[in-house]
């Protein structure tokens, strides 16, 4: 018979059996040297032109007229401090500043709770009309702002509101409040519907809910909602140019346009009050960043 031969068990003293020589493999989505030159030579050339008007724009503040003029391209000549200081003091300025602040303050309010709320019912409820009103929503973002200024001024007109500031906000809720619920239903429908119902069994009616449980889970879907609506009623100009009529009510947007006159623009002071239209937004921005980095990390990650 033959003899059947068995292999001893290693042990922990003995010597491991030889292994392979490690063989270096390339690592895949490695770039070359040529390739990785080239995106962040055009990554460059992008942010330069997207840098490029407003570093223009902010040397021009500080030029004066003749020099912003000028067929010459300089990137500071004679610099000045007159132009802010004509903006700022020579000019109704402050009081369009003010007006600004109060219509984008309540536009951003008003915008976040109807958003918030009309979201909310959308996401969470089954109410007659809800398939009709969210299709209402969607096909009123089609329509240009040239469009909806005739019917939105009538409806104006007949609640006389021509020539205050609650129309500007009204005008831009209608702007800001349907794209912003539809926003807002999609997160509150990415979080659970069982955080109601653990709210509904400890006797959280559905507005306690909605406040104290889904609402602070929806920072920074909320956060991106005030960012919009305040740049809404920032910077518009067509709503404010049809029911606006006295210099003393104007907003920054409409305001500047004094500056541009059709024969004798003057460049110097529309460039000094831009940067100082941009200052606030910037402060929005600041405070709106951390939460806007957050929700767009959320809405990569959930599902």
């Amino acid at each position: 018979m033959a003899q059947m031969t068995t292999t001893p068990p290693i042990t922990a003293f003995s010597a491991p059996p030889p292994s392979e020589a490690p063989v270096n493999k390339p690592r895949r989505g490695r770039r070359s040297i040529v390739a990785s030159i080239g995106l962040h030579g055009t990554m460059i050339v992008a942010s330069l032109i997207a840098i490029g008007p407003i570093a223009w724009v902010l040397l021009s503040s500080f030029k004066p007229g003749y020099a912003v003029q000028s067929s010459e391209l300089t990137l500071v000549k004679d610099p000045t401090l007159a132009n802010y200081e004509y903006v700022l003091f020579d000019t109704n300025f402050p009081m369009w500043f003010l007006n600004s602040v109060l219509v984008a303050a309540f536009t951003m309010l008003l915008g976040i709770f109807f958003s918030a709320t009309t979201g909310y019912a959308m996401s969470r409820f089954n109410f007659p009309g809800r398939r009709p009103l969210m299709m209402v929503f969607l096909i009123t973002q089609m329509f240009p702002v040239a469009i909806l200024i005739v019917p939105i001024y009538t409806i104006m007109a007949k609640l006389g509101l021509i020539n205050t500031l609650p129309s500007l906000v009204i005008a831009y809720l209608t702007i800001a409040v349907p794209f912003c619920a539809w926003m807002l239903k999609g997160y509150f429908d990415s979080i659970p519907n069982s955080l109601d119902e653990a709210a509904s069994l400890d006797g959280c009616g559905p507005f306690r809910t909605f406040w104290t449980v889904i609402l602070p889970l929806a920072r920074p879907a909320i956060a991106v909602t005030g960012f919009y609506t305040f740049l809404t009623a920032w910077g518009e100009v067509a709503y404010a140019s049809a029911f606006i009529q006295e210099d003393e009510k104007f907003t920054l947007a409409y305001g500047m346009r004094q500056f541009v006159p059709q024969f004798n623009p003057q460049w110097e002071y529309l460039t000094a009050a831009a940067i100082l239209v941009t200052i606030p937004a910037g402060i929005v921005f600041l405070f709106a960043q951390k939460h806007l980095v957050s929700g767009l990390t959320a809405g990569g990650t959930k599902g």
